[in-house]
């Protein structure tokens, strides 16, 4: 049981620069209120006129924030660096959006883990190991407009794609149960977790474990 690998939920998400961080953590916050189980009052908050879940917790919060600014400066160094920036935007369809020639507005990556604390079975080892039992996996593409008819149409495509993302996280709690550990605490959070920023540098990658 041990050897499976654990459940992974991909998320597509669609953004502006300008976006980036609010719409990074709308989604940080949607995934962790269905996987943050100590007891806290529920809140929402709007990004870009979509109403979703809040987790207030001081320690989740920063660390959402400080992951969600460091996807925003990745992606426009990104950006910067690219020699023709966004890509022009054709059609009605956004899906792929900023990715055709001329360069794009960037992608980028953030992983959630979600871990169970277990006590080691090799008769050499001592305490406990953390193993993994479900994985998100947030991928990001930015769309650099460059008209006022092109900002009005990923405007709509943010709303819709946010809206449908949020959706996709709740049916995916709703339908995937069974994997997640009995709690076996009390009072504070029972599992530990990460938050990844993925990069194609290596130097990007920062790690950073809450209990």
């Amino acid at each position: 049981m041990d050897q499976q690998k654990p459940p992974e939920f991909i998320l597509d998400v669609f953004t502006d620069p300008r976006s980036v961080r609010d719409v990074v953590k709308g989604i940080l916050h949607t995934i962790f209120f269905n996987r943050f189980f100590p007891s806290l009052a529920p809140r929402t908050h709007e990004v870009l006129d979509v109403t979703l879940p809040y987790v207030n917790d001081d320690e989740l919060e920063t660390l959402i924030e400080q992951r969600a600014y460091a996807l925003e400066r990745q992606l426009d160094a990104e950006r910067l660096s690219s020699s023709g920036g966004g890509a022009p935007i054709k059609g009605d369809r956004m899906s792929g959006a900023g990715t055709g020639d001329g360069g794009s507005g960037g992608r980028g990556q953030i992983t959630v883990q979600f871990f169970e604390r277990k006590r080691r079975k090799a008769w050499l080892s001592r305490g406990d190991e953390e193993v993994c039992w479900e994985t998100w996996t947030i991928k990001v593409t930015v769309a650099e407009p460059r008209t006022e008819n092109e900002r009005a149409k990923v405007r709509r495509a943010m709303e819709q794609t946010l809206f449908t993302t949020a959706m996709k996280i709740v049916t995916f709690v709703n339908t995937h149960k069974d994997h997640i550990p009995p709690i076996t605490t009390q009072g504070g959070n029972p599992f530990p977790y990460k938050i990844n920023l993925e990069s194609k540098e290596t130097s990007w990658v920062s790690r950073i474990r809450m209990y």
